[in-house]
């Protein structure tokens, strides 16, 4: 395909499979007879020490082939590599320490899932608490608790650069213009968790793992070595399908290296799919940043100079491949302006959170947010448009191919057409005259606008821009993007393709048959793409994977390589039978011919097939007409210079976006009213698939900015362990999207393509956020902002609500992990009667909902074995109970505390018993209580209502215990009872 050719759809091959139920996910592959089930047993806590493991009752459990432990995975294998040498050590199952909620502690291993879970709830873990930290910002604190101890503090890198001249130009800048901002928490959620199957070899002493990696393959080395086996007895096999990934299913290699490591212990196979709360709770999100940002300004907005100081958060340890999202976009700082002088400050900090990874966007988000604020704040200090602001500082077109101030190289570009072109065809005039309309009739209504610099095909340097330039003189120079592509021509002239890309549901195949059958005259049914990666037999390098948009430049490149070198060969043969010059030659409609001279013609197929059928025949060729591996890579991705200069990534395309956004009076929520987005990504390869990049991307970011937010409590607890406290927006939450394209095509890549399939993951969360700053100016003025925009976090620039009439009880706030109530509830037994069954351990035992056993430790002392579920969560406990101010039969305190597999908890609570006029109790209870934990992710919803029912069917079955001979409910007064009873 020619750069200069239009762009056409081919059918997608993948759907047909996918929409009759016959994909082949993860969990859908056959595993070998023997196979283990494992299950992980996690943390409840953010930080502590470990101080025992009580795994016998577990490991007799009828099906438990055994129990690991971090001591077991040690004996056999070692930490994980680290991404900046630190004195810390990255295990994938926790030690002496535990460092973030969710961290795994033991893995079951067992014939089945379901023993493998029940299993969890027999082993028994003592912790020692120690305090957490979670605010970047405060982890940086001499003060703050440290999480490795080696490292004396929490800061892992602490990098300075200097481009240009910013000191002089901040000097002669007519004014300086900063912002503050926080870029939190969020992940992609694919639909499909992480699984893992892996196998071990005693004879070849070998591993065959197959999971739902989607690379980067530079990953192999690390698992290898964790593993302690060459590179080459590593093999790691991916399946055809996968249910998205979005970046996220990097982060499941520390499960490769541990579950390999309990195969080569168990010597049985061993298989894992993750449940939706673990992904949740302990897969990889993105990073959150803390970023002040200067800018030094002339009086008509023209940016001068511009500083970074950014603090990451890359959560309990620097993982591979971070500290990849603060440097992705290292070469990017100064996004789509002329920006000739910049300073950066770059800090990694470690947190009680989970370890970060790639995540879609990765590093843009946080960047634009900052500096996208920045501009829309430039323009309202200075009284200017932000158009007129965006205008002045965009990157003329003549300045194409453009280097950027840190040392990217724009490849190519036309970003002021672009700009104007969406302008005018976008409307943009009318959303004006729109939003002035709404404001006259007192709506908050406000515009938002967004440029911002796609990267794609990362350069594999870029990470060591975090080391000094003397650091990297001792490593070694790292740098490139290889991609490699095999095309393979069988006897009867059909072609099969390998690719190296793992499409996580993008439609690779689609677009690489559609490449070589055109190359070659073919329908695209004569060409069949292998997606499946084996790395014991195909071409794959450590750049190898699905990731930073590198398909349609790097890999889909490759395909085009490889195609066109066999078909050079395959014209060079069929000139020779044609007595015509290969460069005279077409391909067309299964036929090579002369061109100009269709009759002079020869099946493709026949000339194809002539290698394998008669290899004597051929005239003297460069290579096989068979088979051809294409490597490709881009030599201008070079390492950093001493200069700390950096080409991150190979291609760069140009978004332009504007929204309106309107501010509902009542309920503070946010609803985009229009959205354009302006894309330039080079040459289309697949028009369809590209609309469906964006248009995937732009759901992402609706979410970061008005849903999503990964949140914990202050002793780290995860909050957000359900999509009904992480809330994903859905179709209807998701506006409609008006996308316009111009073509500047890349003169760096074999197709012209660039990246489109992070773009508004990095647009649209700022966009927004713009848009509803906009629409508070008016009222509020300027103001901070910080995602995701919920109506909450709207309303607290509101005024403050009336206070409520006198006598009204303001409503309880109730977060995911402090719970509160009272209630009442009357049972047909004395006082005295209910006092004697609650202090009976054995009476108990048949009372409490899921209890399978009450010992009584003293006359005021309970220990209680018990069964719980809470809404996704089920779990066995172990809960000890202290009464105190007892005063027979009317009241008393208890005091409790609960620790199992899932959770802990503790609480407080008052129950008086009172007698009716009919001989009955009248039963009153208060209660306070905070969960940790699994038993905290489910979120505040779910453990209200679930403690709702627990209450009700304990005093049901109090009630019927003590002979209750109350007249029996109808059903709608019993669920009143029950869901009522309770406040």
């Amino acid at each position: 395909m020619a750069k200069d050719m239009p762009h056409h759809s081919l059918q997608r091959v993948e759907d047909a499979p996918l929409l009759t139920g016959r994909g082949q996910f993860f969990d859908d592959l056959p595993v070998p007879q023997g196979t283990l089930h494992a299950a992980i047993l996690r943390s409840p806590h953010a930080h502590a020490h470990l101080r025992a493991i009580r795994a016998d009752a577990a490991r007799r459990l009828e099906g438990v082939h055994t129990v690991l432990t971090g001591e077991d995975y040690a004996s056999v294998a070692a930490p994980l590599m680290v991404g900046v040498k630190l004195p810390i050590e990255c295990w994938p199952i926790a030690r002496d320490k535990v460092r973030y909620s969710g961290e795994p502690v033991a893995v079951v291993l067992a014939e089945d899932r379901y023993t493998a879970e029940d299993a969890l709830d027999l082993i028994e873990v003592d912790y020692d608490m120690l305090p957490v930290v979670l605010d970047p910002v405060q982890a940086l604190a001499a003060d703050a608790p440290v999480l490795h101890d080696k490292m004396g503090g929490n800061l892992g890198s602490d990098r300075q650069f200097s481009y240009g001249d910013p000191e002089a130009a901040f000097a002669a800048a007519d004014k300086t213009i900063a912002m503050s901002v926080r870029y939190p928490r969020n992940s992609c959620t694919p639909i499909e968790t992480y699984g893992v199957l892996a196998q071990w070899d005693p004879h070849g002493q070998c591993f065959d793992v197959t999971a739902n990696f989607q690379g980067p393959f530079s990953i192999h080395p690390v698992i290898a070595r964790a593993l302690k086996v060459p590179g080459n007895r590593l093999r790691l096999r991916t399946p055809e399908d996968s249910g998205g990934s979005f970046g996220v299913k990097q982060g499941v290699f520390p499960y490769i290296a541990l579950l390999g490591a309990c195969a080569r212990i168990a010597d049985r196979p061993v298989k894992w799919v993750e449940d939706r709360l673990e992904h949740l709770t302990a897969s990889v999100s993105s990073t959150n940043r803390a970023i002040t940002l200067r800018a030094a300004v002339q009086n008509d907005g023209r940016i001068t100079a511009l500083d970074y100081d950014q603090i990451e958060d890359v959560g309990a340890y620097l993982r591979a491949p971070e500290p990849a999202t603060l440097y992705r976009m290292h070469g990017n700082l100064c996004g789509a302006y002329d920006v000739a002088n910049l300073a950066v400050r770059n800090r990694i900090v470690m947190t009680n959170k989970t370890p970060t990874g790639l995540n879609r966007g990765f590093g843009g988000p946080q960047i634009y947010f900052a500096l996208e604020r920045l501009m829309q704040r430039i323009a309202s200090e200075l009284g200017l448009d932000p158009i007129d602001v965006i205008r002045v500082n965009l990157i003329p077109t003549e300045a194409f191919p453009y280097k950027t101030a840190s040392g990217a190289t724009y490849d190519s570009g036309d970003y002021v057409q672009a700009f104007e072109t969406a302008l005018r065809d976008g409307r943009y005039r009318d959303l004006v005259a729109h939003r002035d309309k709404m404001r006259a009739a007192g709506k908050m209504y406000g515009i938002g606008l967004t440029v911002a610099v796609e990267p794609s095909v990362s350069n594999m340097g870029y990470l060591s821009t975090v080391l000094t330039p003397e650091e990297r003189a001792k490593s070694g120079p790292k740098n490139g993007a290889q991609s490699s592509a095999t095309v393979h021509i069988d006897p009867v002239g059909t072609i099969t393709v390998q690719l190296d890309s793992v499409p996580q549901g993008q439609g690779h195949r689609t677009v690489a048959a559609g490449i070589v059958a055109e190359r070659f005259g073919l329908p695209a049914t004569s060409v069949t793409v292998i997606a499946a990666m084996d790395t014991s037999k195909d071409a794959w390098s450590i750049a190898a994977g699905n990731y930073a948009s590198r398909f349609a430049g790097a890999s889909a490149g490759a395909v085009c390589v490889a195609a066109d070198r066999l078909r050079d060969r395959i014209a060079r043969i069929a000139a020779a039978q044609l007595n015509a010059k290969p460069d005279e030659l077409s391909f067309e409609d299964g036929k090579i011919f002369v061109t100009g001279n269709p009759d002079a013609a020869l099946p493709f197929a026949r000339v194809a097939s002539a290698a394998h059928w008669a290899p004597a025949t051929l005239p003297e060729l460069d290579g096989s007409p068979i088979r051809e591996t294409a490597i490709w890579t881009a030599p201008e991705l070079a390492a950093p210079n001493d200069a700390d200069e950096i080409n991150s990534s190979l291609c760069h395309g140009f978004i332009f976006d504007f929204c309106g956004v309107e501010i509902d009076p009542d309920t503070y929520a946010a609803r985009v009213d229009r959205y354009l987005t302006m894309h330039d990504c080079g040459t289309i390869l697949h028009e369809a698939m590209v609309e469906g990049q964006i248009r995937g991307a732009f759901a992402h970011a609706i979410g970061a900015a008005l849903y999503e937010e990964y949140a914990y409590d202050e002793d780290g607890a995860f909050l957000a362990g359900t999509f009904a406290d992480y809330p994903v927006p859905t179709v209807h939450e998701i506006p409609a999207l008006e996308i316009h394209h111009i073509c500047t095509p890349s003169p760096l890549t074999p197709l012209g393509a660039k990246g489109v399939g992070e773009g508004n993951c990095m647009s649209t969360p700022v966009c927004v956020a713009n848009g509803i700053a906009d629409a508070l100016r008016p009222s509020r003025g300027e103001v901070d902002l910080t995602l995701p925009l919920s109506p909450a976090r709207i309303a607290a620039f509101m005024p403050d609500e009336p206070e409520a009439p006198e006598g009204l009880e303001k409503p309880r706030e109730t977060g995911g992990k402090g719970l509160s109530g009272k209630g009442e509830a009357r049972v047909g037994a004395s006082p005295q009667e209910i006092w004697d069954l609650l202090m009976d351990a054995e009476q108990l035992a048949a009372i409490i909902p899921g209890a399978h056993g009450v010992k009584r430790l003293s006359p005021t002392r309970f220990l209680a074995d018990v069964t719980l579920g809470v809404g996704p969560v089920k779990g066995r406990y172990r809960v000890d109970v202290a009464l105190s101010n007892l005063d027979e039969p009317r009241s008393a305190v208890l005091n409790g505390k609960a620790s199992g597999a899932l959770g802990t908890g503790a609480g407080s609570g008052t129950v008086t018993l009172r007698p009716d006029a009919t001989g009955g109790t009248i039963i009153g209870y208060a209660y306070e209580a905070s969960v940790g934990g699994k038993v905290a992710a489910v979120g505040g919803r779910l453990l209200d209502g679930a403690a709702k029912i627990v209450i009700g069917q304990f005093f049901a079955a109090l009630g019927r215990k003590a002979g209750d001979t109350a007249p029996r409910q109808g059903r709608l007064a019993r669920l009143r009872a029950l869901f009522g009873g309770a406040s």
